[in-house]
Order: structure tokens, then sequence, then C-alpha cells
């Protein structure tokens, strides 16, 4: 991971804190178990739950340091501190999809804490960068690889 700072809304630095807390106490304890099994089953040579096993334990540990480097670097976005004079990360957007005439509210946040599931969307992204700045009432041409997409903005909020 590089040095860029992490950019993530409180909400969003509490789940990291919830699921790093998770993989330590709940999943390197199950992992363990795991291991310790595999292990009881004798030859290592030719044991392939213990290469499973220690196999799901190298990605964890992966994971663990990258949460904690997540919150290392995390500045948290202060949801006083958001206008809803223009769109900024943390805003809270609507925004009526001309192309499909629908509207979606997108919730704009740093790319760490992106899920378009959940229609979070980084500021990295297409769609969030051309949101970024812009006000209730305008339209937003936002270049994808289909072509151009345009979003009027409704409303604005935290």
């Amino acid at each position: 991971m590089s040095n860029k700072e992490v950019l993530l809304t409180q909400a969003g630095y509490n789940k990291t804190e919830e699921e790093l807390d998770n993989l330590k106490s709940v999943k390197r304890r199950e992992v363990s178990a795991r291991i310790k099994e595999a292990i009881a089953f004798g030859d290592l040579s030719e044991n392939s739950e213990y290469d499973e096993a220690k196999n799901e334990q190298a990605k964890l540990e992966e994971k663990i340091a990258k949460l904690e480097e997540i919150l290392r670097k995390a500045t948290i976005i202060n949801e006083e501190d958001i206008s809803l004079d223009v769109v900024n990360i943390g805003s809270k957007v609507e925004v009526d999809d001309k192309e499909f005439n629908e509207i979606v509210e997108y919730t704009i946040v740093g790319s760490a804490e992106a899920d378009p599931y959940d229609l979070k969307i980084s500021n990295e992204s297409p769609v969030g960068k051309a949101l970024l700045g812009h006000q209730v009432g305008e339209i937003v041409e936002v270049q994808v690889p289909d072509g151009i997409i345009k979003y009027e903005i409704l409303n604005i909020r935290r």
C-alpha cells in the first residue's frame, strides 16, 4: 500500500475496526484450530488439510496487515464539515440518471470504503470524481466505457 492517506467516514472507520477485531480474535483462533487438527493427521508432507489451513492463515494475516495499515493511514471525514452546497466526500447525493430515467442515491466515500453494491462509490471512480464539487440542479456528464452518462443532482445531504 502507498503512503497515500485513506479517507474514511466514521462509520467506515468503525466497520474496519470491527472487521479487524473479528479477524484477530475469532478468525485467528479458528485457523489455528484447523492447523492443529491437520497436524494431528500426521505426515505434513502429504497433508492437504495442513497446506490448506496454512494458506488460509497466510491470507488472514495479509488481510489483518492491510486493515491495520488502512486504520493507521486513515483520515476520518467529519460529518459536520461536509458542505451541503456542493458534493464532497461523505455526501449522500440523490441523482436522476437521465439515461435510465431513475433516481439513485450515492454516498461518496474514499476508495477504501467503496462498496458499489451498497451504493457507496469512491471519490476516485468516474462517477464519484465527476460529481465532486457540483451543486443541486446541475447536470453532470460522466465518461464511461460505453459513452457518456448524464446525472442531474437533485439533493445533497449528510
